[in-house]
């Protein structure tokens, strides 16, 4: 059974800063590639970023220059740093991870964390 488990998020200010972190455990072969994904009420799930297992990285143009993501493998977490929050990046914080098990390779997603971004 694979988990991936999510912490970081929070209340900030505009123009603050949050990290947020996601494991990955289980029985687990291999990471293929990690994603934030976020969903504010009322609007569709979108990409935030994605990093592959190699490190080549992916942004959404609305965070591009702003969040940074990055992974240790041989922790199996990844994090997405994000600086310069707008109220437009409040949102629920999904992470997401392409996983080979012995089940075969499928996507896992976690619990979701909130991110709020307020004065």
């Amino acid at each position: 059974q694979v988990q991936l488990v999510e912490s970081g998020g929070g209340l900030v200010q505009p123009g603050g800063s949050l990290r947020l972190s996601c494991t990955a455990s289980g029985t687990i072969f291999r990471i293929y590639v990690m994603a934030w994904y976020r969903q504010a009420p009322g609007k569709q799930r979108e990409l935030v970023a994605s990093i592959t297992n190699i490190g080549t990285t992916n942004y959404a143009d609305s965070v591009k220059g702003r969040f940074t993501i990055s992974r240790d493998n041989t922790k199996s977490t990844v994090w997405l740093q994000m600086s310069s929050l707008k109220p437009e990046d409040t949102a629920v914080y999904y992470c997401n991870a392409h996983i080979l098990t012995q089940r075969g390779t499928n996507d896992y997603w976690g619990q979701g964390t909130q991110v709020t971004v307020s004065s």
